[in-house]
């Protein structure tokens, strides 16, 4: 084969890590084009018809990208019954059927040791050093720990900007500045810049604001094509948001074996979860509801469960909120996603469900006699 033209299926902030690590390596990098109607399009047309909708949206990235010369595909594997193990047999098949030559290198999760996933780099990269790759994931893991610090600030002022839009601005020109650092002390430079104009824009921190948490399939959750940048739309409507997993979470996790100390990982929630489900059962399915469980302890107004028509795990979650909800009170929303979702029937539900919490948070406060948990005014 001809140089390597590397590329990957888009998931929110991913390709910023994932391009550092291999243009660290000096590896060719080809990012798809950003998620588009035309890419959902695109893996709907040639993607079996009941497949979830991240198969689809990424089946639709490798034909764009290919378009534009990459002929390699580097993608994480998986376990258990989740279908994303079978993802990378199922768009070669495709992409083969369809005249793309593509070759696929898939990065199982480790199972023991990190030095499994330096094996799987390998494949992609056999002239560099153990040390060199090593070194490349330490300035990608620099990357995405930055981004994700400076997306939860994101989320903290989306709700109490007094002049919407300018908290998303900043913040797009602060992943821009994160992507192009080229060394740790530039990651560190674009962040702490974009961290001070974020914190001088005018904000007001007297606003009642609701605090909902965000569960469900991960690539559901990261990615904004795919959710109807539903972040901020609930920004727009005066919640703030937190999500049960961040990016730097996952990798640290899934990728790294927890070598990164410090960092939340999923056992916390699994513990919660175990009253309801106390197995793995694929996906993120446990975790869902062990975090939706973790929210309304620290007193969030309400959980939304994102997934994607037909997943089998976060089908399992949503049965199981059933009896959360009669247990504990909890106010959920279970949104499915699949390519016939449409953006106003997503604005409507959330925004019928934001009035409903408004309205109980509303007849709570005054059996009380003053503020609950939920509504946060401060910083």
């Amino acid at each position: 084969m001809s140089e390597l033209k590397v590329t990957f299926p888009h998931m929110g902030n991913m390709y910023i890590c994932v391009r550092a690590v291999l243009e660290k390596l000096g590896v060719g990098v080809v990012v798809p084009p950003p998620s588009s109607k035309r890419t959902l399009t695109l893996g709907v047309q040639h993607g079996p018809e009941f497949a979830c909708l991240p198969l689809k949206l990424n089946l639709g990235n490798f034909i764009e990208a290919h378009e534009v010369g990459a002929n390699t595909i580097v993608m994480a594997g998986g376990v258990g019954p989740c279908r994303f193990g079978y993802y990378a047999q199922i768009h070669r098949e495709i992409l083969r059927d369809l005249g793309h030559e593509y070759r696929m290198i898939v990065l199982e999760p480790p199972d023991k040791h990190i030095s499994e996933l330096l094996v799987g780099l390998k494949q992609i990269t056999g002239r560099n050093s153990w040390w060199k790759i090593i070194k490349a994931l330490q300035f990608a893991w620099h990357k995405v720990a930055a981004v994700d610090r400076m997306e939860k600030r994101v989320q903290k002022l989306r709700p109490r900007e007094l002049k919407p839009g300018e908290v998303e601005r900043v913040y797009s020109s602060g992943l821009n500045k994160i992507d192009e650092a080229r060394d740790h002390a530039s990651i560190k430079a674009a962040e702490a810049e974009t961290l001070e104009k974020l914190n001088s824009i005018p904000v007001d921190w007297s606003r009642p604001c609701l605090k909902i948490g965000l569960v469900g399939e991960i690539y559901l959750l990261l990615e904004p094509f795919a959710n109807f940048h539903i972040e901020r739309r609930l920004g727009q409507l005066g919640v703030e948001v937190e999500r049960s997993i961040y990016l730097s979470e996952w990798v640290n996790e899934n990728l790294f074996m927890g070598l990164v100390r410090g960092v939340k990982n999923s056992e916390e929630a699994k513990s919660k979860a175990r009253p309801y489900i106390n197995h793995f059962i694929g996906g993120h399915g446990q975790e869902s509801v062990g975090h939706a469980i973790h929210f309304q302890d620290e007193g969030f107004a309400g959980v939304i469960q994102l997934a994607p028509f037909t997943c089998m795990p976060e089908i399992v979650a949503q049965s199981v909120f059933t009896k959360v909800r009669e247990d504990r009170e909890l106010a959920t929303l279970s949104l499915i996603v699949d390519e016939h979702a449409g953006e106003a029937g997503m604005v409507t539900r959330l925004e019928a469900f934001v009035d409903l919490l408004w309205r109980q948070k509303r007849e709570q406060e005054s059996l009380a006699g003053g503020p609950v948990a939920g509504t946060i005014l401060n910083s």
